[in-house]
């Protein structure tokens, strides 16, 4: 069974505060072409479920086309942890992890997804070597961020950059249990971007 994590993408989706706003529109019809419909789409590449890259906070960071695509296809594990502002490497030792290379948390904090939210659950940057450590290569969380929503210096963002762990932002995990799925949520080729949506679905194994 195929899990769509993915936020749809359409007129009204919540971007970043003061991001471009997601528009689609038809420049010619059928009617006008006789053939075909053709659209035009206008987004930020960091709207709705997406991959981040280095280059969103570094300006000597990696691109989205250079990250390395195995980190976003291959079996995860879910993990549900609620009610905490923040999840540290001391809440993630709760969880089984031992050889798991894409963690997605589910933490339930942005449950109005029509409106850009006020606060989140973020992750503390001592997380990035302890998952290192146990050899995740990837997370996801299902929050707009990793880190708080008024931090200038991203200090989570930064310490997985250094720890080697890719980064996905925006899940939709409201219906997925914890346990282990395979995702796919590979980012698209923008040689020149900082992030890019992609369409992330989990794949049960039974």
């Amino acid at each position: 069974m195929i899990l769509d994590i993915s936020q749809p993408l359409k007129e009204g989706v919540p971007v970043w505060p003061g991001d471009t706003e997601f528009a689609f529109d038809l420049t010619w019809t059928k009617e006008q072409t006789g053939s075909v419909n053709v659209g035009r789409l206008e987004m930020s590449t960091h709207t709705g479920t997406h991959a981040d890259a280095p280059f969103h906070f570094r300006d000597d960071g990696a691109r989205i086309a250079m990250l390395d695509l195995e980190a976003f296809l291959g079996p995860a594990r879910v993990v549900e942890i609620h009610g905490e502002q923040s999840i540290g490497a001391e809440e993630l030792r709760r969880h089984a992890l031992e050889g798991i290379e894409r963690l997605l948390i589910k933490t339930g904090s942005w449950p109005r997804r029509e409106t850009f939210p006020a606060a989140i659950t973020h992750l503390s940057p001592d997380v990035a070597p302890y998952l290192a450590e146990k050899g995740v290569r990837l997370v996801g969380v299902d929050v707009p961020s990793v880190d708080p929503l008024d931090s200038k210096d991203l200090p989570t963002h930064e310490a997985l950059r250094e720890n080697g762990i890719h980064i996905l932002e925006g899940l939709v995990l409201d219906r997925i249990e914890p346990g282990d799925y395979d995702l796919v949520a590979l980012p698209l080729a923008l040689e020149e971007a900082y992030a890019s949506p992609v369409r992330a679905v989990l794949r049960t194994l039974s």
